[in-house]
This record gives C-alpha cells, structure tokens and sequence, in this order.
C-alpha cells in the first residue's frame, strides 16, 4: 500500500515517514501542495496524509483540486489548525478523517488502516484466492498456514492482482503501484517482478494462476476460476 504524505516539517516529515514504512507502507513524501498534485496525477495512492499549512497553495486548496479531478483517494487532514471551523471546513471541503497535531503517530496509522479497509470495501482484512490468502492490513501472504516471503515490490502486485481478481490489471497500472514518485523501472521490470512472483507461488503450491495479457497486462485467477473472497 502507498501512502503520500504531504507535510513541509522535515523532522515530522521524516518521524511519520519512518514510522508508516515500518508499519508495512510505501510512503512518497513531498512538502508543497503542487508537487503533491502533480504526484497524485501520476502515482495511485491508496491514501493522503496532508498537512493544511504548505508553504505554496494550502492543503485545502489541494483537497479542492483533488476532488475536482474525480480522484476519490482518501484523504487524512494533518495539522495544527484545531478549531471547530477548521475540522467542518476540511470534512466539508472532501477530507475522510481529521487529526490535530500532536498526534500518537499509532493513532495515525491505524485511522489510516481504516480508510484504506473502508475505499475498498470491506470490513475485514484478509482476502483469499483457494489455498492463498493476503491480509491488507499485516502484508501478510499465506499458502494455508506458510507465510511466504515476498519483497515489498512482490507484496504490491500480489495485492493489487488479488483485489482485482478476475479482472485485467495494466502494466501501466503496476508501474505506478510499485515505483515511487519519479522512480521508473526499466523496460523488462514489471514482467521480471511478475515471473518472480509468479516461481514463488509455484514454489508453495499456490493454487492460483497469474495470466498474461500480451500487450494488456495480467489477471489472477484460482486454478479452479474461484474468484476472490474478503
């Protein structure tokens, strides 16, 4: 799962940053409110953590833009600014959540855990394909009860493939999943990360398959064509 967060205090910046990696997310930290949109037009996130103080265009003005582009990716507000009027605005303005700095930075994660548990749809965390499981929350992949060991990258696709089990998923949509901001893969990356997955599965008996649509993408499947249940 990545996390953009957008916070112009570097220690804070870097204090929550630490913290969300280690708690199993991709983070892409920026500092100002247009390098955060031009990031959210070329980058999927599964949330924003955004502070409402930048030093160029405020956060609400982002939000704003944010929601004029039909991007529904949830959005937690992060800032000082604690007035009654300051929280009705934010909500107001398209924002899910509200936190007033300081924070406990647990508090944070987990509101962001709900957000993510709630844009897609369910109330638990563990999704599964036949004999594979995958809790969204823990970025924990199991074949019956062996947890497999996947890189981060491998984590990101399988995540991404099995929410969208049965249905195609682009090489296009992989790339901004699994690279940061600015970062690109080189021209084989994506079918490299897939064929490792891929062997890894094989290797514990996953009973599920990984198509390739040539010149589309790939779609997961059950061996047996279950689809995905959460």
């Amino acid at each position: 799962m990545r996390i953009l967060l957008v916070e112009d205090n570097a220690r804070l910046s870097d204090a929550v940053t630490e913290s969300l990696y280690k708690a199993g997310f991709e983070v892409d930290a920026v500092t100002e409110g247009e390098e955060a949109l031009s990031a959210a037009a070329g980058q999927v996130y599964d949330a924003v953590i955004l502070d409402l103080g930048l030093p160029d265009i405020g956060g609400l003005s982002v939000l704003g833009a944010l929601r004029d582009r039909k991007n529904t990716v949830p959005v937690l507000i992060l800032t000082a600014r604690d007035t009654l009027s300051d929280k009705i605005a934010g909500l107001n303005g398209g924002a899910d959540d509200y936190m007033v700095k300081p924070f406990e930075v647990d508090e944070l994660i987990a509101r962001v855990k709900v957000l993510i548990r709630r844009q897609a749809g369910t109330a638990g965390t563990v999704i599964r394909i036949n004999n594979l499981s995958f809790d969204t929350i823990k970025r924990l992949a199991q074949i019956g009860e062996e947890t497999l060991a996947l890189s981060r990258r491998e984590l990101d696709l399988l995540e991404q493939l099995i929410h969208a089990a049965h249905k195609v998923v682009t090489k296009k949509s992989i790339e901004q999943r699994v690279y940061s901001y600015g970062e690109t893969g080189s021209a084989n990356s994506i079918e490299v990360l897939v064929h490792r997955l891929r062997k890894k599965l094989a290797e514990h008996a996953a009973d599920i398959e990984i198509h390739t649509l040539k010149g589309i993408g790939y779609m997961m499947t059950g061996t047996d064509g279950n689809a995905a249940k959460k």
